[in-house]
């Protein structure tokens, strides 16, 4: 078993974190304060290294990197910013890949190109949640019929990031009455079309480079040719497309805590306390040893998921266990750099102090910790065989 990046993987890692400590780390607590989309580094990225059409076939205008690449840029963006990094994450892995995994070429051609640019109202967005079903997709209550060429969708969702500033919002809608697995299909909605409103940005605990609207379908009519593959495979499309984001998600946390453990280090070092630094007292290095270990198996077990993906290998399971301890494992560790830090870790002027409210929303957001543990069990108790 070789754990070696490749040479290729080792210049597009150092490229993308210079990039990252160029563009985006040295403005990120002044982003962050006024709640402002870094669009300078948006753009740069898609242009200078593709960032923003990464899950897209260079035919249509994108970059096209494989699933360990993805991560990687994935890891170095949260490591200079996790909102921005989710702009990316969610543009790539949930607004873009349903069309490249799903659309006809006819869609792919239309919808595509005109989003891999990082300009402001061309992201991509994928609507799934409602005010009453997040985790229980069955739940979906925003409904399409079908009248004559046109879709009619009426209902509302919530917590949709990149909608409000999307080109087109891949909406997750239920076209037959019944709840079944076979009632749910993913039409792709224009944002300039009638009757799609979306709402103000949400006002969240961290994350300020990143924004989520409330949305709502007033007969909202798209042409019939929206509809990406099949009516009722929505479901299962879904599904297909959340089990790479979570790889994204594992990315991003790791890439937070991987920031926020530089700065404990860095703190540790210099702080004096009763006459030492505080690296040289044995509670502080105890907690840095445990934070670089965790963050040393997070990163093994996002790669690993991304490599399964990336052999054309079932990676559901792996996915889903990579995002939840690195998710779970980015919690402790920006804690622990807050109380290395002590009082001025809770302050604004340390960044400690924001890595730790963006990383609160990575056991949340692309399926929680609680559904994670459902999809591994649900291995568990069918199988014993091991992952590798």
């Amino acid at each position: 078993m070789d754990f070696a990046l490749s040479p290729e993987l080792k210049m597009w890692r150092e490229a993308v974190h210079n990039f990252v400590a160029r563009e985006i780390r040295p403005v990120a607590a002044e982003y962050n304060e006024r709640e402002e989309t870094m669009w300078p580094a948006l753009q740069k990225g898609g242009e200078q290294l593709g960032l923003m059409g990464m899950s897209v076939p260079e035919a249509y205008g994108g970059s096209a990197v494989d699933p360990l690449a993805f991560a990687i840029a994935i890891e170095e963006l949260g490591w200079g910013d996790g909102g921005t990094a989710l702009v990316v994450a969610a543009h790539n892995g949930l607004g873009c890949a349903p069309i490249v995994m799903f659309g006809n070429e006819e869609q792919k051609k239309r919808f595509l190109p005109r989003v891999v640019g990082g300009r402001p109202g061309r992201l991509a967005s994928l609507a799934l949640t409602e005010p009453d079903a997040g985790s229980d997709l069955k739940g979906i209550k925003t409904r399409a019929e079908l009248e004559g060429d046109h879709w009619v969708i009426n209902g509302s969702k919530m917590w949709i990031t990149n909608s409000g500033d999307a080109d087109y919002i891949v909406t997750l809608v239920r076209t037959s009455p019944e709840r079944s697995s076979h009632s749910l299909s993913l039409i792709v909605v224009p944002t300039g079309t009638p009757g799609l409103h979306v709402g103000p940005p949400e006002k969240k605990m961290g994350l300020g480079t990143t924004h989520s609207h409330a949305i709502t379908y007033e007969n909202v009519r798209v042409p019939r040719e929206n509809l990406l593959g099949e009516a009722g495979q929505g479901m299962y499309q879904t599904l297909q497309v959340l089990d790479g984001g979570r790889i994204s998600i594992g990315a991003l946390a790791l890439g937070i805590a991987q920031a926020a453990f530089e700065e404990a280090v860095a703190y540790a070092k210099q702080r004096m306390a009763f006459g030492k630094p505080l690296a040289a007292r044995q509670a502080i290095q105890f907690m840095l040893a445990d934070m670089a270990t965790e963050i040393h198996a997070a990163r093994l077990m996002v790669y690993h998921a991304a490599w399964l993906k990336q052999q054309g290998r079932p990676f559901t399971h792996a996915a889903a266990m990579a995002k939840l301890y690195a998710s779970e494992m980015a919690e402790r560790v920006t804690r622990n750099a807050i109380q290395i830090h002590g009082g001025y870790g809770y302050s604004r002027e340390y960044p400690v102090e924001r890595m730790y409210r963006d990383t609160r929303l990575m056991t949340i957001g692309e399926g929680t910790s609680e559904i994670q543990r459902l999809v591994i069990a649900r291995r568990v108790l069918s199988s014993m065989a091991p992952l590798l």
